[in-house]
């Protein structure tokens, strides 16, 4: 049996594995294993509109009005996103984030600029 590395949130030493993730039940924080280990498997780097390196966790702005498939509104310019997760990218959309009164979204990175 392998020693699993406690949280690198809330420090946690029930952390499990799930797939290429860690996720902790008592904060719900999931982080990628490859990261933790230092494999060299090549994570692609995600950057936003201003080329800013986006990282799980971060908050972004929308920066553009986007049309939401299967809704009547848009999402409008300014909305914040906060604790987004990064993706392995489909049909160039690599930010996965709960989109306040829209839901769960797929979102692409050339749209959002990050948040201080």
């Amino acid at each position: 049996m392998t020693d699993l590395p406690k949280c690198i949130k809330c420090g946690s030493a029930y952390t499990y594995e799930d797939g290429a993730l860690y996720i902790c039940p008592e904060c719900s924080h999931e982080w990628a294993i490859s990261v933790e280990e230092g494999d060299e498997a090549v994570q692609s780097v995600v950057k936003d509109a201003h080329g800013n390196i986006l990282q799980n966790g971060d908050s972004v702005t929308v920066i553009k009005d986007l049309k939401v498939k299967g809704v009547s509104s848009a999402l409008k310019v300014g909305v914040k996103v906060k604790n987004i997760r990064l993706v392995d990218e489909v049909d160039g959309h690599n930010i996965e984030a709960k989109v306040p009164s829209f839901g769960i979204l797929m979102i692409k990175s050339k749209f959002v600029k990050k948040s201080g």
